[in-house]
């Protein structure tokens, strides 16, 4: 009886890790100077996310690559963070800067796809944002680039949040493309109700 119930959270778990979408982006060897030499070890930048609007970042290190890999995930999955998105895209432009990496984030109209490189779009995937345009200025060092695209994404707030702070109707701040498709909605309303 007991070992059922030992069996029960870890098949949730398990159940859990696999709706996650795991990516490794880099994986870097570093040493160590110590009194005889050097000691070598492996670096990963792993990216998880469940591709609906959660993410996090891990940085694992080990002596092996599987076990660098697998503290990454892990860390990772303890820094899991709520992304707002709206649709497919995020709400709004944002820029955030991690180290010498500056990364430039807008919201793009639905089947532009990802317009993004190498660890930007590693992260924007895991996301689950399918339409955005992107641009990374300054240091192409993966692990600051993966930061600052993570940085830009927790700075977004949704656009109910936003017409709050400025004190405007949700719509006036909503992305143009929903907004002309809601206005072409209530034209075809009026022709309808007109006819």
């Amino acid at each position: 009886m007991a070992d059922n119930r030992r069996r029960e959270p870890r098949a949730r778990r398990d159940e859990e890790r696999e709706e996650l979408d795991e990516r490794v982006v880099d994986i870097k060897r570093v040493a160590k100077v110590i009194k005889g030499g050097r000691r070598f070890a492996f670096r990963t930048v792993v990216i998880v996310g469940d591709n609906k609007g959660r993410v996090g970042i891990g940085v694992g290190k080990a002596r092996g690559v599987p076990d660098s890999i697998r503290k990454g995930a892990e860390r990772a999955r303890r820094d899991m963070t709520k992304i707002p998105l709206a649709g497919s895209t995020i709400p709004h432009g944002v820029i955030a800067r991690h180290g010498g990496a500056k990364v430039l984030l807008k919201p793009a109209a639905p089947g532009t796809g990802v317009i993004a490189g190498g660890g930007v779009r590693a992260v924007l995937e895991a996301v689950g944002v399918r339409d955005i345009l992107t641009k990374s200025q300054g240091s192409n060092n993966l692990l600051n680039v993966t930061m600052a695209t993570i940085k830009a994404l927790r700075m977004l707030r949704s656009p109910e949040e936003i017409a709050e702070m400025r004190g405007k109707p949700v719509d006036d701040v909503r992305p143009f493309w929903e907004r002309r498709a809601k206005y072409q909605q209530q034209q075809q309303a009026g022709e309808e109700n007109d006819g």
